[in-house]
């Protein structure tokens, strides 16, 4: 399991998960043509699955993996997309 940046991170890039992150698995993203305008990834292979970004989100754009709502599902492939290029 990993968690997962969703839409509503879009708009806003609110970067307290940052700050919280205990192991450094959080990091920006520059806008890429033809893909979700994701402003900020969870890396899938350094998440320890803490949880310690989740509440810290002020507008609940992180989730499990298995808890992302099903309308957001392309983020878990843009979280994965954006992972493979760091």
């Amino acid at each position: 399991m990993t968690y997962v940046i969703a839409e509503p991170c879009v708009n806003t890039k609110d970067t307290a998960c940052v700050d919280v992150c205990p192991v450094e698995c959080i990091y920006e993203s520059e806008p890429q043509p033809g893909t979700l305008d994701l402003p900020m990834f969870i890396h899938p292979d350094e998440c320890i699955d803490c949880g310690a970004c989740e509440p810290e989100c002020p507008v609940e754009a992180i989730f499990p993996e298995e808890d992302l709502p099903e309308n957001w599902g392309p983020f878990l492939q843009a979280n994965a997309d954006l992972s493979a290029e760091v």
